[in-house]
Order: C-alpha cells, then structure tokens, then sequence
C-alpha cells in the first residue's frame, strides 16, 4: 500500500532505542524525514545514523523549557512538521503494591507518559495546525485497558495517555490533525527485558511482539491513509482482552 508519505516530516520521542527507533526507521524507509527527540545523546546518534537526513535533538521530555526549545529547533530544521510520535515511556517500580512506592516514583512515571507527551504536542501544535492532513500518534500499551499485579503506577499512566489522545482529538477536530493511539501488549525490547529479565524471553509463555510489528502499526496511523481514524486507534495484544476469565 502506498501511504502516502513521502516528503512528510515528523518528530518522534524516545528515538533513541526501542519502540521509539523503530518508528523512526520505519517512518524513514516510507519517504519521511524526522526529528529524533530523546534526552540519551549516543541513542540518538545511533538511530540517526540509520534514519537519513534525520534531525536529532537531545531534550528531557519532562523538561518544559527543554521540550519548548527542542520543538521549535526541530520545527525550524525539518521546515514543518506533519506528525508527531510520542514514544518516550517508562515503566516505573514493577512488582511493588502501592503502599511501596514512594510519591516521587509515582509523579516521575507519570512525568514521563503523560505529561510529557503534553508539553512535546503542547509545543507542536502550531505547526501541527498549520500542516496539512497532520497526525498524532500515541504509544500506550494494552496497560491501559488490563492491569498486571505490581504495575499500578504503569497502568494508570497509560490509561490517563489513551484518554488524553481521545479528549485531544476532540479539541483538534477542526484544526485537521488527528490523534490516535497504538497499545501493545509485551514487545521485546531493552525495557522490557529489564523489567521481565531476559529469561522470560528465551522461552515466553506469551506472546511476544517486536518493536517493528508496532511501528508498522503507528506508520499506518501517521498516513494519510488512515484520514477516518480519530480519537481511537490499535489495540495490538494478540486479543488477549477480548477473552473471559470466566472458568468454563
């Protein structure tokens, strides 16, 4: 399918590894030229080196003065900017109860999965709103829809994501932008591992995703392809929410 992307641009967040490179290597092959955003400068480096002509800028997405100056230098470089990737996530304390985690754990999840996404589209939105047929594509996770034990803070933050990409579709519903979300079940990759240990992986008793599979998933929502696709977006889990634990 032609997706009609090239000679786009886009920024992406958490570029330097992960789900975040892929995306950025994926939007790249169709014809894209990117803005890498990410605070690891040898992450970076790397995926630029893989991603031509790409754009990369060293920013803590958790950082507003950061984020502001970042936003613009990208927007100044690239020329405009059709798409924005949010990617950047963490995962927190895993496998600890509530009564275990500190305040300071918790706001820096949410620092990272949420408010960062705002103060990254916050920046973005004037050229968002001034390029044609322009997206936004949110990377949350199945997390926001089912809940693991000993991920509250993970699970809260990715389903406070999910509903701040449907009530920002609402608001930008006149402006032409779109914004969507892509919500994976367990993909391998380096934070993942960390929170599973690499074991898991060798012989997984579920099913395992690649960063790949899932930026296929948010180059399609980034395209003007998916022009009806609004305020919603993929639920990649190998339909594991769809299934009743009912014992029968």
């Amino acid at each position: 399918m032609e997706l009609q992307l090239q000679g786009r641009t886009a920024l992406v967040t958490g570029a330097a590894g992960g789900i975040g490179r892929a995306v950025a290597q994926a939007l790249a092959a169709e014809g894209v030229r990117v803005a890498l955003l990410d605070r690891s400068a040898a992450g970076l480096a790397e995926t630029a080196a893989s991603c031509p002509g790409s754009v990369p800028v060293v920013a803590d997405v958790t950082d507003e003065a950061a984020v502001d100056v970042a936003v613009a230098d990208a927007v100044a470089d690239l020329g405009a900017l059709h798409t924005v990737v949010c990617c950047a996530g963490i995962s927190g304390p895993v496998g600890s109860g509530i009564d275990e985690i500190s305040l300071a754990e918790w706001q820096a999840v949410f620092a990272v999965n949420v408010t960062g996404a705002f103060l990254v589209l916050r920046a973005a939105l004037p050229a968002l709103r001034a390029a044609p047929e322009a997206s936004v594509v949110l990377v949350a996770s199945d997390s926001a829809f089912v809940a693991s034990a000993g991920m509250t803070p993970y699970c809260a933050s990715k389903a406070a994501l999910v509903q701040f990409g449907r009530a920002l579709s609402v608001d930008l519903a006149g402006d032409d932008v779109r914004v969507t979300t892509v919500s994976p079940s367990i993909v391998d990759t380096a934070m993942s591992r960390g929170d599973l240990g690499d074991e898991a992986f060798a012989a997984p008793a579920f099913p395992v995703q690649t960063a790949e599979e899932i930026a296929a998933h948010v180059v399609y929502l980034a395209s003007p392809r998916a022009r009806a696709v609004n305020g919603s977006g993929i639920l990649s889990d190998f339909g594991y929410s769809a299934r009743s634990g009912f014992p029968a």
